[in-house]
């Protein structure tokens, strides 16, 4: 007991008390004597004061309430024999021996003293004595239930009488804020990048609407999505993957064991890439027409589309570079902490893309006065279509630079790679290649049938039923797992591969259950929305593009239920990228790649030209819950056999249960509108708005019968912040 005289022990702890045979004031062996007081004072507050042999030596070590308040926890006394008399007044103190080392995570605790020092002046052992502080008392105050206060002893006889302003104790300084823990601080690095990402593809429908605006919705779309696509392609293929799976957890290990926070092998990582990428985007350039015939060999068999889709290819490959750059300063950033810069930038790059093509409706009008196609296109209308593209990715890389400086980095080129951890993340990233490389297989094979699909089902009088119609339809399907899983995702993956690399499975199991249960709250509804409102949100989107919104729907509908499985094999798949291994998600992205690529054969060879694309999207969800099923059991196998699927499973049945209702309402409500209103604008925009009410009200009531934790957790963070 740290109590600062002996007289307080037999009053205020229970210890004993004096014997009665003993006169106040007489010496007790083993303890510091102490003078009786005056019968007519306060001993506590006037008699301790007018005693003090070491008066003139060291005024804290006899104060009492200066004692009491002294934190012995944060400040452990020095083992005995090394205290030093006290040098010049104004000399400068020596540097304490067990000082905190910032580069040390854990501190080494220092030595115990053996007897008693001069912080310990009133007989206590240090062998013995329990040291708690009270900051530590205070900043634990609001984790469990207060403990009695320690020292309420010494103010006991001070409490029955009233005491005057000079009696009274000092005031303690303010208790410090408690850290907020890892949850509000994970739920506020995915609120910023959510509200990011929501910005970013609020623009990206913008660009596509005005892009849709400009050229419409068919082949001749068809001949920019694929020249548009081609660089995203690549780069993913040659480098993109293994920086954003694999050179998180290397970045997060360089900053935590390199005296320089790993700002070299940052700088190495860029150099790297900057290199990389300019060499491959110089040769795809020059190599633009065989990646034309590669992807469709439709459009290359006619001369016309041909060169259109060669000249849209040679603007939009170098986009490819400024991708690559702008990937690797936003995973520099992310390691730091900083999240928003790599989902804000973006916006710049749809701004630019939308002026660009509003420029080309100013200048030639919109498709369907123009009905602009290969053929009657000009070179000048492909040169500002294709530099607008180039312009956008340009600006969004640059844009990252203040961003980087803001943080404290300062980007420069160092070729000093042989012998800093680049090799092994390059071993890493080889299974990484593996992964892309097989899902972009499968992405070509999917272009090349749509493609074909879409020219056949136009000539039958069917626009937008090609490649176009699938990537808006995806773009618009991706959208929740953008905003929810990936901004959820791209916060735990630090702390899940700090986990990992601890050896902490537990830790790692209760990140990926709390990824899938959080984003399965948004994710489940909304892909129960594209199935029952997949028609009316496509027709209201795309009404410039004429007749082929409406094809664009029916895809839409057709990959609905795909995204469940698509979000959870996206965060089970992090597990192993925390633990380093690239090998078991490529040979789960093979499977899906295999199974996807399968289902849209069939669908090419047995459904109609009109409805082939849309056996593809549905192809797409498959694909992804057959891979899910074999990366489950490979997560659950590699933590122990434990992945907390009772839980995440309960979550999902339940929200499932809880949306079909919901579907069936809102579908049958939106079905009745566009019967009476039509599918225009005003007709889609009714059956929207009625469908999502609908779905909305239907959802939360079910939910609320079924005490979904996560959605009532969710909503009661919605109302406190409201005020509600």
């Amino acid at each position: 007991m740290n109590a600062p005289y002996d007289g307080d022990r037999a009053q205020g702890t229970g210890g004993p008390a004096p014997s009665q045979g003993t006169a106040p004031g007489t010496p007790v062996p083993g303890q510091v004597p102490v003078p009786a007081p005056a019968p007519d004072r306060d001993p506590y507050v006037q008699g301790a004061y007018d005693y003090d042999p070491y008066r003139s030596q060291d005024l804290s070590a006899q104060d009492p309430v200066g004692e009491v308040l002294y934190d012995r926890a944060a400040h452990p006394p020095p083992p005995p024999g090394t205290f030093q008399e006290p040098g010049p007044l104004y000399a400068a103190p020596a540097a304490p021996l067990y000082s905190p080392d910032p580069r040390v995570w854990a501190q080494t605790p220092p030595p115990e003293p053996d007897g008693p020092s001069r912080h310990l002046p009133y007989g206590d052992r240090a062998a013995t004595t329990e040291f708690v502080g009270v900051d530590s008392l205070v900043t634990r105050a609001s984790e469990e239930q207060p403990e009695p206060d320690a020292f309420a002893h010494l103010y006991r006889d001070q409490e029955a009488a009233p005491r005057t302003p000079t009696e009274d104790a000092p005031v303690a300084a303010p208790a410090p804020s408690k850290p907020a823990g890892r949850a509000a601080s994970l739920l506020k690095s995915s609120a910023l990048m959510a509200a990011g990402t929501i910005v970013s593809r609020i623009t990206g429908f913008l660009r596509t609407l005005v892009i849709a605006g400009a050229i419409g919705v068919g082949t001749f779309n068809d001949t920019y999505q694929i020249a548009n696509t081609l660089p995203t392609m690549i780069y993913v293929l040659v480098g993109g993957g293994a920086l954003n799976a694999v050179f998180i957890p290397q970045l997060v290990r360089a900053m935590k064991n390199d005296d320089d926070g790993g700002e070299a092998y940052a700088n190495r990582l860029l150099t790297l890439v900057v290199v990389l990428l300019a060499g491959i985007t110089t040769i795809c350039v020059l190599a633009a027409p065989v990646f034309i015939t590669m992807m469709s060999p439709k459009i290359a068999s006619d001369p016309q589309q041909m060169d259109v889709a060669v000249a849209f290819a040679r603007y939009c490959l170098p986009t490819m570079f400024f991708m690559g750059v702008h990937v690797v300063l936003g995973q520099i950033l992310n390691a730091r902490g900083r999240f928003g810069a790599m989902m804000w930038t973006p916006v710049l790059n749809n701004i630019v893309v939308i002026a660009t093509f509003g420029a080309f409706i100013w200048a030639f009008g919109g498709f369907t006065t123009s009905g602009v196609n290969a053929t009657t296109v000009t070179a000048e209308g492909v040169r500002l279509l294709g530099l607008g593209t180039l312009l956008g990715l340009t600006v969004q890389a640059l844009a990252m630079l203040p961003y980087l400086r803001d943080a404290g980095f300062k980007p420069r080129l160092r070729f000093d790679w042989k012998g800093h951890g680049l090799g092994k993340a390059a071993r890493l990233a080889k299974w990484t290649f593996f992964f892309v490389l097989a899902n972009q297989v499968g992405l070509v094979i999917v272009t090349q049938l749509a493609t074909w699909a879409g020219s056949v089902a136009e000539k039958q009088g069917h626009p937008g039923t090609g490649i176009t119609a699938y990537n808006y339809a995806l773009l618009l399907w991706q959208m929740p797992q953008a905003i929810i899983t990936v901004s959820v995702m791209t916060a735990v993956l630090p702390r899940i591969s700090r986990s990992a690399h601890d050896g902490d499975a537990a830790a790692v199991r209760d990140d990926i259950s709390y990824g899938l249960r959080t984003s399965a709250v948004a994710i489940v509804p909304c892909a129960f929305a594209f199935l029952a409102l997949g028609v009316p949100m496509a027709t209201l989107l795309y009404a410039g593009s004429g007749a082929g919104a409406q094809n664009i729907g029916y895809v839409l509908m057709a990959f609905g239920l795909g995204l469940i499985p698509y979000s959870v094999q996206y965060v089970v798949l992090r597990g192993f990228y925390a633990y380093e291994d690239t090998r078991t998600p490529f040979y789960n992205t093979v499977i899906v790649a295999a199974v996807n690529a399968a289902g849209s054969a069939v669908s090419f060879f047995v459904l109609p030209a009109r409805w082939a694309v849309v056996g593809m999207a549905a192809s797409y969800g498959l694909g992804y819950a057959v891979g899910v099923g074999v990366a489950w059991r490979r997560l659950r196998t590699r933590l122990g056999g434990d992945l907390d699927g009772a839980h995440v499973l309960r979550t999902y049945a339940r929200l499932t249960g809880a949306c079909v209702p919901a579907a069936v309402v809102a579908g049958a409500a939106a079905y009745g509108v566009t019967q009476w209103l039509g599918s225009g604008v005003l007709g889609s925009a009714t059956a929207l708005l009625a469908g999502g009410i609908a779905l909305a009200a239907v959802f939360l009531i079910a939910a609320k019968r079924m005490r979904i934790e996560e959605l009532n957790a969710m909503v009661g963070m919605v109302r406190g912040r409201l005020g509600r």
